[in-house]
């Protein structure tokens, strides 16, 4: 038998192979630039020196209570220092962060507590009345710790057994943390919405974390020391990564709140921030802003953009405003944006109207993505590169989940035939970018004739008076279903009637594409912006 020479002798040791975790990132930071601007909270101003012996005080407090390998760390808080800093310190002891939702209800929140198996918990105060009635619904209860953040001075009680800055006390600055014994180790839990029932626990592990938040430089194009603004929630997929991505640049990160136009603007302003994410309902709170506002910076400012895709005459408007977007596409399971619209030099000389429209495709792979492909989901087959034949959007790769916990069918179900189903709908078009035309529960079917509520809402969104809008199936006795389009409109619209709406969309896409109702008034969102169209489907239903 012929031996193979390169397997001969070249062996795997600590010389030339590590594990891949993001905990290298805040090392490498503090080690070269141990006095550069870490992050910004309010007055406070903490360099990577001071954030990395805060995470290794953090690291070794748990250390002491016995926390370590396989623990779940929970974290309730809004985008304050606390959980940055956990984002580090948890992994540092081969624990695992959970970040919990801020808007969830007490008994989202026990189950969370209960299945994630949380040995600590850390929540704000802000969020106590929550926190409180949740632990009176658990099976187990965890250690709590209050962090009373000095920027809010809102209602709330401290309901834990010490103050967060108290809890770091318990631990030495010179803890020395380890790296994971494997890469595959799980460094964070997030739970999926839940919206028909009890929330999936998707498991991440560090070199997803790694390999993702290297891909965000890499699809960004992010140059070293950024200031990067937290207008994305942490708790949202560990804020798509960028915990980890800003300190791999040793940029600053400048916390925030509250995500509000006012904050935001006083922020790009004042700090000069150069990025910031958000879901497409940031983006439309900004170009909606008072001029003054708008004009309140002479800076380009980056944004990358996922969640629903944002409608052409959005991404039109904010680049008018000075924001150059970025347009990604992910999910929780795939640690965040996974597809990125990869932008052309030669796009550049195309009308911004024309632009906008390329921009609104989700795209390409990122290249921490191995695969992705538009399916027939049943048979797994590629469909044709036409932008017209709807199947499944499938992916596989290093930057995909471990798994759901403790749900062992779920997660086969995810990952048959060797992909992992999005259980989004799109199509693939001649130079291989894809575009989302539906999540498949929210696909309508009208006579026999696919439509993509997407498209529909983009038509709306074309009219001067609409803020936001969703369209959903009503059930309807001839066709099977109709568009029902629920619309948001500015608070300094001139008047609009449904029927003038109706008739706006009947000269702009097919007559079977036209909302036959349109409902005026708010609509629902998650906290991380997406608009609740399982609330609005029942309403439709109602009707």
């Amino acid at each position: 038998m012929t031996v193979n020479p390169y397997d001969v002798d070249l062996d795997r040791n600590p010389a030339n192979h590590q594990p891949l975790t993001p905990l290298s990132f805040l090392d490498r930071a503090r080690k070269v630039f141990p006095d550069r601007l870490a992050y910004v909270h309010g007055d406070i101003a903490r360099t990577y020196r001071e954030f990395h012996e805060r995470c290794c005080r953090f690291a070794s407090a748990l250390s002491k209570r016995g926390i370590g390998r396989g623990d779940t760390v929970a974290v309730l808080a809004s985008n304050v220092p606390a959980m940055l800093e956990a984002h580090y310190a948890v992994a540092m002891v081969g624990a695992v962060l959970n970040a919990i939702n801020i808007r969830l209800d007490a008994a989202t929140v026990a189950f969370i507590i209960d299945h994630g198996e949380a040995k600590l918990l850390i929540t704000d105060r802000e969020f106590s009345e929550t926190v409180h009635a949740a632990l009176g619904r658990v099976a187990d209860r965890p250690a709590v710790i209050d962090f009373d953040d000095p920027v809010y001075d809102g209602p709330g009680d401290l309901i834990g057994e010490k103050e967060y800055e108290a809890f770091l006390e318990e631990g030495t600055p010179d803890f020395a943390w380890s790296w994971p014994d494997d890469e595959w180790d799980a460094v964070a839990l997030n739970y999926t919405s839940g919206t028909t029932g009890n929330p999936k626990g998707v498991v991440l592990h560090h070199r997803g974390a790694y390999l993702n938040a290297i891909g965000n430089m890499m699809v960004w194009a992010m140059p070293p020391h950024p200031v990067y603004l937290w207008t994305l929630p942490m708790f949202h997929c560990n804020g798509w990564c960028f915990p980890w991505t800003v300190a791999a640049l040793a940029g600053t990160q400048v916390c925030l709140r509250r995500v509000e136009a006012n904050g935001i603007y006083d922020a790009i302003a004042r700090r000069k921030v150069t990025h910031f994410c958000g879901a497409p309902i940031v983006l439309t709170m900004l170009i909606n802003a008072p001029k003054a506002l708008r004009d309140s910076f002479d800076h380009q400012v980056e944004v990358m953009t996922a969640a629903s895709p944002p409608p052409a005459t959005v991404l039109a408007a904010m680049q008018r405003a000075g924001f150059r977007v970025t347009h990604t596409y992910g999910l929780t399971e795939c640690y965040g944006p996974a597809v990125a619209c990869a932008w052309h030099e030669e796009w550049d000389d195309l009308p911004i109207e024309e632009q906008a429209a390329l921009k609104s495709r989700q795209g390409v792979r990122y290249p921490v993505l191995e695969d992705l492909m538009v399916a027939d989901p049943e048979t797994m087959e590629p469909l044709p590169h036409d932008g017209e034949t709807i199947g499944e959007v499938f992916m596989r790769g290093n930057v995909v989940m471990k798994g759901y916990l403790k749900n062992p069918s779920a997660t086969e179900a995810a990952f048959k035939g060797g992909w992992f189903h999005t259980g989004d709908l799109g199509v693939t078009y001649p130079d291989g970018y894809i575009q989302l035309k539906d999540r498949s529960k929210d696909i309508i079917i009208s006579g026999g004739e696919n439509i993509s509520t997407i498209e529909v809402e983009g038509v709306l969104y074309q009219h001067p008076a609409v803020l936001e809008a969703a369209v959903v199936a009503r059930p309807d006795d001839t066709w099977g279903e109709t568009p029902c389009a629920f619309v948001e409109l500015k608070a300094d619209a001139d008047p609009v009637t449904p029927e003038e709406l109706i008739a706006f969309c009947r000269e702009r896409t097919a007559r079977f594409k036209v909302p036959k109702t349109v409902v005026f008034g708010p609509l629902p969102k998650t906290s991380t912006g997406k608009i609740q169209k399982f609330v609005l489907r029942d309403r439709a239903k109602a009707m």
